[in-house]
């Protein structure tokens, strides 16, 4: 019967891989609050395939793609092959996997991305999580940038329980993918007074804890990461998604 719906020229004239490169498309886009460009391709030949739910592969590009946490993505990248999806959901507008799937994934953040993620409450909650000296700490004006050697800087004004004068944390390091899921600040140094280097030590043994991607990830998926480099100031991951299930978008 399925068939028999795209017996017809629009199928024929490989309208089925546009519908659903469409429908995929707005589905991750879902995910966001905002999207800049939230393009998908799906890839299939002959495209009769479609309606057995075969596809040969599938592209997705994202630019300025904001999420609902605050954080915002400068560019993401999956690349998928060889996958199976319930081609009769595509016309309740879902995207429904038959099987677990694969995608490389290319992810890349600005300076500026980095700078507003570290200063949204999202973040700043998880921040001040920390006690210090069993005080609670308050940030403000966290500001991150790039060196020339590839580092990052990350410099903040913190308040320390009451006290009516901040901390000034300036921060440099090394970031390092651990076990492909833990991304780490290594090769640390740290400047200002004797306070803002214990507070700054206290302070990266907190975030190296917090950034662990299986923390992160959205139900149904499984990120890793094989490495990150920072170049043209941005931060660039290259890794890998496993889908269980297609993630589905707020409400």
């Amino acid at each position: 019967m399925v068939a028999a719906l795209f017996s017809g020229t629009s199928f024929q004239g490989q309208s089925g891989d546009r519908l659903v490169s469409k429908v995929a498309g707005a589905a991750i886009a879902a995910l966001f609050k905002r999207s800049e460009k939230a393009e998908a391709n799906i890839r299939v030949e002959p495209v009769a395939k479609l309606l057995q739910g075969s596809i040969d592969g599938f592209d997705f590009i994202g630019k300025g793609m904001l999420m609902y946490n605050g954080l915002r993505i400068e560019v993401m990248e999956l690349y998928l092959q060889a996958l199976s999806i319930d081609f009769g959901a595509i016309f309740a507008g879902q995207v429904k996997l038959r099987q677990p799937t694969q995608a490389n994934m290319r992810v890349v953040l600005s300076r500026s991305d980095l700078t507003t993620s570290f200063n949204t409450p999202f973040v700043v909650e998880k921040l001040q999580k920390l006690k210090y000296q069993e005080q609670s700490l308050h940030f403000q004006n966290t500001e991150v940038s790039f060196g020339a050697d590839k580092s990052i800087r990350l410099q903040s004004e913190i308040t320390v329980g009451d006290a009516s004068e901040p901390v000034n944390i300036d921060i440099t390091a090394q970031l390092q993918v651990e076990e492909r899921r833990k991304i780490q600040f290594v090769s640390v140094t740290y400047g200002g007074d004797e306070q803002a280097v214990d507070l700054g030590q206290a302070i990266i043994a907190h975030v190296n804890n917090l950034l662990d991607l299986d923390k992160f990830a959205l139900e149904g998926t499984q990120l890793r990461v094989d490495r990150c480099r920072v170049q043209n100031d941005e931060l660039v991951f290259y890794g890998w998604a496993g889908i269980e299930q297609f993630p589905k978008g707020k409400r």
